[in-house]
């Protein structure tokens, strides 16, 4: 059952005269109060010639409204993250929804003993060999930050481990412009050149531009212009907390968070008019008692629905987050984290949600097993987008009628027809036979199912998804570290 694509927007927090009211609110900020910069800001001379004020004793750029609109209007409201087998395209925009991994985190709970230990470059790829199997996680973004690593490898490393295992489309945040530069050139030599990859992007990035509140990092900045230099897609992000880098309220937060999009949006477009860009708003709420980020909170899901809605002002795609779910371990609390927020991002009509698989412990850690999970909660929230077909063949009068009072439709040519396709059957994480039958099979949890089947998949000697030769052809160019050696029969 295809899952990737369907149209979501059934849930709409906001409206019509809401949205505008902080559209307007929003370009009111960036003009009357300004945003911050750090230093070495290499867009700002950029920003100063295309009419912005630049307070550099105060270290604010006030934006125009008319050149925000402008800047704005010139993103496309439509275009493909492409995957390399033409499979799994992404079709982004409106309220078509799709969902997928991320996290970039540095714990990773061992598929072995259980326990959290830090993330290496070979999660990396086992993670994406893992996804690559699981129809309903639409993409793989780059789920950790690997510690064997150093910065200057990173982006080199951390997208050819993932185009290692996966032929699904990969975003990944780039650590600085050279690197940015060596990944291209590795995913140009994948595909066959420059030319294609460019009319056929199987990567994209993803910068947090904005320190909340409302102050642009230099760096991630810098690494956004560069890929959009290279044609390929980026995410400007900005991830407030609410009650502590945002105001309280969710109102306020969403204002706040639509300002800082539109910023980060106008610097893209200024760089690159036209260039595929990601309304990348996430925001989420803090613990006030501990002061600690609380991604599983319902609130979140609920904002994530009204930052699509104010994408869509903008006919901006975006990209969104669910799934984190602020438990450490993949138990009942992480459940049910999980498929509120990710069942009212698929509501909301988000077109690209990450985190929605693997994450636990509000970013602070993924699993192997949760992503078998998760790919059961994502498969089962977006079947609600399908609805119910009422027309005459689901009606099934015929059927009805043939069966007649006191039989039963088992042997039924209709019940056979329709067999497979009426529900969500998952992908076998769920135990849904009796309690003798679930003993016989060992008794186990859905953490204990969930980890044999991704050893099936890790520990398996399926070949990488880069031919042999060009991967040569990479490891000889570039520092590579990646050493996947016998999967079959190595632990990790």
């Amino acid at each position: 059952m295809t899952t990737g694509g369907l149209i979501g927007g059934i849930y709409k927090p906001l409206t019509d005269q809401e949205i505008e009211m902080i559209h307007q609110k929003a370009l009111d900020i960036l003009e009357q109060v300004g945003i911050g910069y750090e230093d070495g800001l290499e867009a700002l001379e950029m920003l100063d010639k295309a009419g912005c004020q630049i307070d550099s004793q105060a270290r604010k750029i006030f934006m125009p409204r008319g050149l925000v609109i402008k800047m704005v209007n010139k993103a496309p409201g439509e275009f493909t993250l492409y995957s390399r087998d033409g499979k799994s395209n992404l079709s982004i925009g409106k309220d078509r929804v799709y969902a997928g991994t991320g996290g970039t985190t540095v714990h990773i709970l061992d598929i072995e003993t259980g326990k959290a230990r830090g993330t290496l470059l070979k999660d990396q790829y086992h993670i994406a060999k893992l996804v690559d199997t699981l129809d309903n996680i639409h993409f793989y973004q780059s789920a950790v930050a690997p510690l064997d690593i150093p910065g200057e490898r990173y982006d080199p490393n951390i997208l050819f481990a993932a185009m290692m295992g996966t032929t699904k489309h990969i975003m990944f945040g780039c650590h600085s412009s050279a690197g940015i530069k060596e990944a291209f050139k590795i995913a140009s030599m994948v595909v066959g050149g420059d030319e294609i990859l460019r009319a056929k992007p199987v990567f994209s990035s993803t910068a947090c531009v904005i320190i909340s509140p409302l102050k642009f990092c230099s760096q991630s900045v810098a690494n956004m212009q560069q890929t959009a230099r290279l044609g390929i897609p980026a995410t400007v992000t900005s991830a407030p907390m609410s009650g502590s880098t945002s105001p309280m309220t969710m109102a306020g937060t969403l204002l706040q968070t639509h300002a800082e999009e539109l910023a980060g949006i106008t610097v893209h477009q200024l760089t690159a008019p036209g260039g595929a860009v990601l309304y990348g708003a996430l925001p989420a709420r803090a613990d006030m008692k501990t002061m600690g980020y609380r991604g599983g909170a319902i609130e979140c899901g609920m904002m994530q629905a009204a930052q699509h809605q104010l994408s869509q002002r903008i006919d901006i795609p975006n990209y969104a987050s669910s799934g984190l779910s602020d438990s450490k371990i993949p138990d009942a609390q992480a459940g049910w984290e999980k498929a509120f927020t990710t069942l009212l991002a698929v509501m909301g009509g988000n077109n690209y949600i990450h985190h929605a698989a693997g994450m636990l412990a509000s970013m602070g850690g993924v699993a192997y097993e949760q992503y078998i999970i998760d790919d059961e909660i994502i498969g089962a929230s977006c079947k609600l987008l399908k609805g119910i077909c009422v027309d005459e063949e689901h009606l099934a009068f015929d059927a009805i009628k043939q069966t007649g009072p006191g039989g039963h439709y088992l042997m039924n040519s209709h019940t056979l027809k329709h067999l497979r396709s009426e529900y969500f059957e998952g992908s076998g994480i769920s135990h849904t036979g009796n309690r003798n039958d679930w003993e016989a099979e060992g008794g186990q949890d859905t953490w204990q199912r969930a980890n044999e089947m991704a050893k099936s998949v890790i520990y398996n000697d399926t070949p990488p998804k880069i031919d042999k030769d060009i991967e040569a052809e990479i490891r000889d160019r570039f520092d590579i570290a990646l050493d996947i050696g016998n999967d079959a029969h190595q632990n990790l």
